[in-house]
């Protein structure tokens, strides 16, 4: 019989590769939780005209990537192919956002099928903010220090720099739509097939487009800030000033544009060049009037994303894991002879009570006192801590350094102490 295999691009996260998504979320958590943001749980499962009212209904996304089933009801529903839609679903629902300041933040997987690739899967993962009821640039600028903190946590801040830019308002992109359009019309026997259909429906995505020629091809299309409105203008060069102020360094791109049809204004993304062509490792922007386009009144927005795996793939490809991430344990107990498997499963609770930061290993199943020591050793373990029938007859436990081999007998009224010693 043929084994089941996971579906492709759908992974395994395992065990050798958990101890650093763990040490990433928790970097991420404890600045988002010092920034006074918290955190919020939404389903992975939403109804689809949700996503088709919020992300657009001609992005690539509905038409192409969403996984969408109909239910035993015959109800339409979609696994969720981002995090902002949901999360503004659930805060209207609840009564979080009108006339409300809300800092938010998220986790979870996400679905979009596409081809996978290294740095972008069927199933991916994300950490995303999302904040209410601020128009002011300063939360704008808020979220660039949060993040750039984030890099200097992580120790990535040398290898992403910030693109920054401004899509105006909705009247300043139908302006500047209608210019384009009549540009790239002209011209759209040199325009690559994807750019011809999103002539049609989205035309500025195609400011987005990686293919050289019709890059080429915009260097003289209109530019959209050429169309942008004085508040905007205003927005945007007070963000500027503030970052500017903060000491963060950014470069204003002005074919930066999102995927999503609910950005306005703001829109930002980090970048590196470390990983290939999935560079982007955080993207996002303002989107006021998102709430109000799905039944809530009028409240302002701004949020982004983290691609999870990009970020692993990140610190593991500049080598900047901790070796603390890699190490399983940081005590493990043997037990030798008839008898002291209950003793040394004793110590190890006592150590677990009194030491609740480290990682303590009861060995279990057995073997010789080599073959213990062996899986000590590939444990990651700073320490050894032995119980054979001479210890429990002394009450004491054979402390053995297992980085430089020195070993001691130490009394069980001092076991704790020594440990913690040893340790720091």
């Amino acid at each position: 019989m043929a084994k089941i295999q996971a579906i492709r691009g759908m992974n395994d996260i395992l065990p050798d590769q958990t101890p650093l998504w763990q040490y990433i979320e928790a970097s991420l958590s404890r600045v988002l939780n010092a920034y006074g943001y918290h955190e919020i749980r939404m389903p992975i499962v939403e109804q689809t005209e949700l996503f088709r009212r919020t992300i657009g209904e001609v992005t690539d996304i509905v038409e192409k990537e969403m996984y969408t089933f109909e239910d035993r009801n015959g109800d339409s529903l979609t696994l969720r192919p981002e995090g902002t839609a949901g999360c503004v679903r659930a805060g209207e629902q609840h009564g979080l956002l009108f006339n409300q300041i809300q800092r938010l933040w998220y986790t979870g997987p996400m679905f979009r099928h596409e081809r996978p690739q290294k740095g972008r899967y069927r199933q991916f993962h994300q950490v995303g903010v999302e904040c209410f009821g601020m128009s002011g640039p300063d939360i704008d600028a808020e979220l660039l220090l949060m993040t750039a903190r984030i890099w200097r946590v992580l120790g990535v801040a040398g290898e992403v720099r910030l693109e920054l830019n401004t899509l105006g308002s909705a009247e300043d992109r139908a302006r500047y739509r209608d210019a384009l359009v009549d540009y790239l019309e002209a011209r759209r026997d040199q325009l690559d097939e994807d750019s011809q259909r999103r002539l049609a429906t989205n035309p500025l995505r195609i400011l987005d487009s990686k293919v050289p020629e019709t890059q080429s091809l915009l260097e003289d299309a209109p530019a959209l800030w050429d169309f942008i409105g004085d508040d905007s203008r205003s927005h945007f060069e007070q963000l500027r000033m503030l970052l500017d102020q903060a000491g963060i360094n950014y470069h204003v791109n002005p074919r930066l544009v999102r995927g999503l049809d609910y950005y306005g204004r703001t829109v930002f993304e980090w970048v590196t060049d470390s990983l290939g062509a999935q560079g982007t490792v955080c993207a996002g922007g303002r989107y006021d009037g998102l709430v109000e386009q799905l039944g809530g009144r009028s409240t302002p927005a701004i949020g982004f994303a983290m691609g999870m795996e990009r970020l692993v793939l990140l610190l593991e490809t500049i080598g900047t894991v901790p070796d603390s991430v890699n190490a399983d344990a940081d005590l493990y107990v043997l037990a030798m002879g008839e008898g002291a498997q209950g003793t040394a499963m004793g110590v190890a609770e006592q150590l677990r009570d009194a030491l609740p930061e480290r990682v303590v290993i009861s060995h279990c199943g057995g073997g010789s006192f080599k073959s213990q020591m062996k899986k000590a050793d590939r444990s990651g373990a700073r320490l050894a801590l032995i119980i054979g029938e001479n210890e429990i007859a002394n009450d004491e436990v054979a402390v053995k350094d297992l980085g430089s081999a020195d070993q001691q007998q130490v009394p069980r009224s001092r076991l704790v102490e020594t440990c913690r010693n040893l340790l720091s």
